[in-house]
């Protein structure tokens, strides 16, 4: 079994393509490099004890046709043989799956690899803008989205081509800045004694940020779920949740406009999954844009830079199909993430 292949070298179809988050499975079956991929429905990684079980469920006992590869995005570093995901309790094992699935051929990136990709493969109408220049400029990229964890990775352009880079930029410090914020950060969950963007910008991060500032106002909390207050923050029929909403629009601001100044991101930053489309209304309010182009001495840079917010449901499965379907306009390294028969 060869490990490692070329990434140039054409996929064999069918492809399944599958998007692993550490919540939902999504997959989709392209027949051939012309034909748009047939949907599966969305599961939930917890009523699956395992990646196989659910890909044999979900696909493999409803259609006829049966996938000669596949290519996976995973919500973890893909560093082995057997992959761990961040925040589910699966384990990739491609051997196995060729094994066990008939596959001949697994691919398996990261997730936000393929949120990358999906930035320069779906429609202008699943795209909504946040400020910054109107017209579309071929540069670097990242993107960023806030779901059961907070996921990154930049999209660099080379003369020929795209390279997504995957990586754990949702782990990076965050920290307070406003006099606000340091009355509520000491309330914030640390982990090892830090607080990660991550603690915040996300789901979870939502209720935790909710419940920092219940206790910074003395006030008994009466919301439960990140679901309970992102509603009440948007009703304004809960005065934290208001404030929840708004800071959590306005630390994603600083977040975002940090990793444009690393990426130099001129060509813009992306907003993806489920959060960004459920909150767009707080994310246009103002709080958001303002903090991200407050980055003195660069404010004149960060003015320019477009910010989108991604509603295409199933966007990482366009990026992967598009891959499936032309990988010579990307590249994309496969050197220990890919394994086939023959």
């Amino acid at each position: 079994m060869q490990a490692t292949i070329d990434a140039e070298q054409s996929f064999k179809f069918p492809v399944l393509v599958g998007d692993i988050g550490g919540t939902n499975a999504r997959f989709a079956l392209l027949v051939d490099s012309y034909a748009e991929p047939k949907e599966f429905p969305v599961v939930q990684t917890s009523d699956y004890a395992t990646i196989d079980e659910a890909i044999q469920s979900v696909v493999l006992d409803h259609t006829s046709i049966m996938p000669r590869s596949a290519i996976l995005a995973v919500a973890g570093p893909v560093d082995s043989d057997e992959i761990d995901l961040t925040n589910c309790n699966w384990i990739v094992r491609p051997r196995d799956m060729i094994a066990k699935l008939g596959f001949k051929d697994v691919t398996v990136l990261n997730d936000f690899e393929a949120q990358a990709l999906a930035v320069v493969s779906i429609d202008n109408e699943y795209l909504e803008q946040i400020g910054g220049k109107s017209e579309e400029i071929i540069a670097t990229r990242v993107v960023l989205g806030p779901g059961t964890g907070l996921g990154v990775a930049g999209l660099l352009r080379t003369h020929k081509a795209w390279v997504p880079v995957p990586g754990e930029g949702g782990h990076i410090d965050i920290g307070p800045r406003s006099a606000r914020d340091y009355q509520v950060f000491p309330h914030i969950e640390h982990i090892e004694g830090r607080v990660s963007a991550e603690q915040i910008l996300c789901g979870r991060g939502l209720r935790n940020l909710y419940l920092a500032i219940c206790t910074a106002d003395k006030v008994v909390p009466t919301l439960d779920t990140p679901a309970a207050i992102t509603d009440a923050g948007l009703e304004g029929s809960n005065a934290q949740a208001v404030e929840t909403l708004d800071l959590f629009v306005t630390y994603l601001g600083r977040v975002a406009g940090d990793l444009a100044l690393v990426f130099m991101a001129l060509g813009g930053v992306y907003l993806s999954g489920g959060i960004p489309q459920r909150i767009l209304s707080a994310l246009k309010s103002g709080s958001f844009r303002a903090a991200f182009e407050d980055k003195a001495p660069h404010g004149l840079i960060m003015r320019d830079i477009p910010i989108h917010v991604i509603t295409h449901q199933l966007a990482a499965l366009s990026g992967l199909s598009a891959f499936a379907r032309t990988p010579s306009r990307f590249e994309v390294s496969t050197d220990g993430r890919r394994w086939r028969i023959g």
